[in-house]
């Protein structure tokens, strides 16, 4: 395996919640809106220190999507998905960005969302989305 180079990012940072390596910006926050089957994920203009895996057609909430899982290059833990392409015209903008499920990552404040075996909220804290 060659040499690992990770970016520090700055500011309110969201990390990997395994290893802490920072994954993403507040401030590249587009939506808070979004959901997996861990409950809530943020879509982010862009994200760091992660790898890209295959793509694949998903059929999702909003229409299907082709995307790619997308991983921590620290520890190799799943943190979301990147999409590649929107097939719907209304959601053409979700293109090139990426989603960090808020169960797989850390807060700016060091909290993290927990989900219970039913897969409801219920502990942690949010308060980032205040």
């Amino acid at each position: 395996m060659g040499r690992l180079f990770v970016v520090n990012l700055e500011g309110k940072i969201y990390s990997c919640k395994h290893c802490k390596t920072h994954l993403a910006t507040y401030e590249d926050i587009i939506s808070k809106s979004f959901h997996c089957k861990h409950g809530k994920a943020y879509l982010f203009n862009k994200v760091a220190n992660v790898s890209i895996g295959e793509t694949e057609e998903r059929l999702m909430m909003t229409g299907k999507h082709t995307v790619a899982d997308i991983f921590c290059v620290s520890c190799g833990s799943i943190v979301g998905w990147r999409y590649e392409t929107a097939h719907e015209k209304n959601q053409k903008y979700k293109e090139g960005k990426s989603v960090l499920e808020r169960f797989k990552i850390s807060g700016p404040d060091g909290s993290n969302y927990w989900v219970s075996s039913h897969g409801r909220h219920i502990g942690g804290s949010d308060a980032d989305d205040a």
